[in-house]
């Protein structure tokens, strides 16, 4: 037993993303980003799509794949120091729920941003390479894996 931790799990990292609400929360946080966008009087309506696009995706992949380790004081001596938040969810099984839907969400976006953009070459570019930029880390090949050695500590 941990003296002065409050939680249950051994890396509540590994559960938060199957918490209730939080796929609710985080479609409606798509959606406000989005709101937020589209107020500013001089994006149109492309930019704003794009702009949600690359900026959801961006912060999913520093969320989600660029930051290692726990805000949480964990008894797995050290192990999930090593680890990004992806590589964390579920314990680390594919395939879950949870993996799905966060692999999906960007896909889905993607197709939103193609087509109020009606697929126009700079955007669709731009929507393309951000796409890659969070769909590549997910793949099951790539679990544990540091290319480059880019982010190996």
């Amino acid at each position: 037993m941990n003296v002065g931790v409050a939680h249950s799990e051994v890396n509540p990292n590994t559960r938060v993303m199957n918490s209730r609400g939080m796929w609710l929360t985080y479609a409606l946080g798509v959606g406000m980003l989005h709101i937020v966008l589209l107020s500013i009087p001089f994006f149109s309506v492309p930019v704003a799509w794009t702009l949600t696009n690359v900026i959801h995706n961006l912060g999913m992949y520093v969320f989600l794949h660029a930051v290692k380790g726990t805000p949480f004081e964990t008894p797995d001596q050290g192990k999930a120091r090593l680890l990004t938040h992806w590589e964390q969810l579920d314990y680390g099984v594919q395939f879950t729920s949870s993996r799905k839907f966060f692999t999906i969400s960007p896909i889905i976006l993607y197709f939103l941003a193609s087509f109020y953009t009606k697929y126009d070459t700079t955007h669709f570019i731009l929507n393309t390479a951000s796409l890659l930029t969070v769909l590549i880390p997910k793949l099951p090949q790539l679990h544990g894996v540091r290319i480059f050695g880019i982010n190996k500590y």
